[in-house]
C-alpha cells in the first residue's frame, strides 16, 4: 500500500512547537512560607516597639489645687481696678480650691447653701469657718448689691482668698513613704 505522499498532506501533518511547560520548583513554598514568617516577625516587633514606647511617655502629675489657686489669684490681680470681675475671680478661685482640696461642692452652692453645709464639717477650723463666712459675704456685697469698694478692700479681699489657701494647703511630708512604700495621707496640720 502506497499512501498519497504529496507535499500538501505533508505540510499539515506538521504540528507547531508547543509552549514551555512550567516545571514546579520543589522549594516555592518554602519562600512564601518564609515571606509569611517576615511579615508576621516584622508586625510583632512594630508592635512590642509601639506598645513599649506608649508605656515609657512621661505622666506629667497634675498641679496641686492649692498652688493652682495661688496662681489664679495672682492672675486676677490684674482686673483690681475692676472691682465686681476682680471679686468674682478671687470668689470662684477660692470656691473651686475648696471643692478641690476637701471634694466639697463650693461652686454650684448659695453662700448661705454653702456655710450652712460647711459649719456641719470638720473640714475647716471655726476661725477659718469665720474668715471665710466674712470673705463670702463681702464678696457677694460686690457681686450682688453693685457695693463698690476701694482698691484697698479689695486687697484685704485678695489676702484674705491667699489666707485661706495657705492654711489649708497639705503640709509636705518630710518622708513621702509610711515605711512600707505607700504615700502617706496628709491632714491639714496648721
Amino acid at each position: 500500500m502506497i499512501t498519497n505522499a504529496t507535499p500538501q498532506n505533508a505540510a499539515t501533518d506538521i504540528r507547531d512547537i508547543k509552549p514551555p511547560i512550567a516545571i514546579p520548583n520543589g522549594l516555592a513554598w518554602l519562600w512564601w512560607l518564609l515571606a509569611i514568617l517576615a511579615i508576621i516577625i516584622a508586625a510583632v516587633l512594630i508592635w512590642r516597639w509601639w506598645r513599649k514606647r506608649k508605656a515609657f511617655v512621661p505622666i506629667v502629675p497634675p498641679i496641686p489645687a492649692h498652688i493652682r489657686a495661688k496662681q489664679k489669684l495672682a492672675e486676677a490681680l490684674v482686673l483690681i481696678s475692676q472691682p465686681k470681675p476682680f471679686v468674682t475671680a478671687v470668689s470662684d478661685t477660692a470656691r473651686f480650691y475648696l471643692e478641690e482640696r476637701f471634694q466639697f461642692r463650693a461652686p454650684e452652692r448659695t453662700t448661705e447653701e454653702f456655710l450652712r453645709e460647711l459649719g456641719g464639717t470638720k473640714l475647716l477650723l471655726p476661725e477659718q469657718k469665720e474668715s471665710l463666712g466674712d470673705f463670702l459675704a463681702s464678696c457677694d456685697l460686690v457681686k450682688f448689691a453693685r457695693y463698690e469698694p476701694g482698691e484697698n478692700e479689695l486687697r484685704e479681699l485678695h489676702g484674705s482668698a491667699v489666707r485661706l489657701i495657705e492654711e489649708t494647703e497639705p503640709a509636705e511630708p518630710a518622708n513621702p513613704a509610711n515605711g512600707n512604700g505607700q504615700p502617706q495621707e496628709v491632714e491639714n496640720v496648721k
